[in-house]
């Protein structure tokens, strides 16, 4: 009798066990629903040429909604110069007030003011949509070169040389700024640390064609915040 109700607790066991297996992973699902930062695992493959901020901005909401945080608004951190008599736009301006945290639930900034001062973004933090660290100096190959137009403050060059491959509409003519997500660059100086402004891009077609983005440690990517 005994060895018969050990046969039947074993076996209540079993769907039990399956039921905390399946609750252990629910909150995975959640986590990637909280998601409010990620870098762009794989860039839109056109050099700059994203098809304006419109088209930046539907990049980051495509790869948001295929990794399950596809309820937020999305926006690409980029600005946009001064051109055919239209203002420009400040990155800083479209990304909402914050805060913004990683797929792990690691938040990277609490506000605008601090993203743009003393972050929590670093190599380890700033993740992809799919929860990868993205490679940075000294991987193979490098991919920290991130497309952002911007000024360390996250606001927009003024009109002259141009900063955002003809605001993001080009990949044969100007070049875009860029900052580095790994937060390391040739030199120990502000510039090669600064995540948002680091260089503008270069190459041997002259700086916005995807060669040209790969050739310094880039391939297009994006940094996407959610924007509510």
């Amino acid at each position: 009798m005994l060895a018969l109700a050990n046969i039947i607790s074993r076996m209540c066991f079993i769907p039990a066990a399956a039921a905390l297996m399946v609750a252990a992973a629910l909150p995975a699902q959640a986590q990637s629903a909280d998601t409010s930062f990620f870098i762009t695992s794989v860039g839109i493959g056109n050099g700059a040429n994203l098809g304006g901020l419109a088209g930046a901005d539907n990049y980051c909401q495509t790869l948001a909604q295929a990794a399950g945080a596809g309820a937020k608004t999305w926006r690409a951190y980029l600005s946009t110069q001064p051109a055919d008599g239209k203002p420009a736009v400040n990155a800083r301006d479209r990304i909402g007030k914050g805060p913004w945290q990683n797929s792990k639930g690691v938040v990277v900034a609490k506000d605008v003011a601090e993203l743009h001062g003393t972050n929590n973004l670093t190599k380890q933090t700033a993740l992809t949509e799919k929860g990868d660290v993205n490679n940075g100096r000294g991987d193979t190959p490098n991919r920290h070169d991130i497309l952002t137009g911007s000024q360390a403050d996250g606001t927009a060059f003024a009109a002259g040389d141009d900063r955002t491959c003809k605001n993001w509409t080009s990949s044969t003519q100007g070049a875009a700024m860029l900052g580095h997500a790994d937060r390391i660059g040739l030199r120990d100086d502000d510039a090669s640390k600064s995540w948002n402004s680091s260089h503008p891009s270069r190459g041997p077609d002259g700086g916005c064609s995807q060669a040209d983005l790969k050739s310094t440690g880039g391939d297009g990517l994006l940094y996407c915040f959610a924007a509510n």
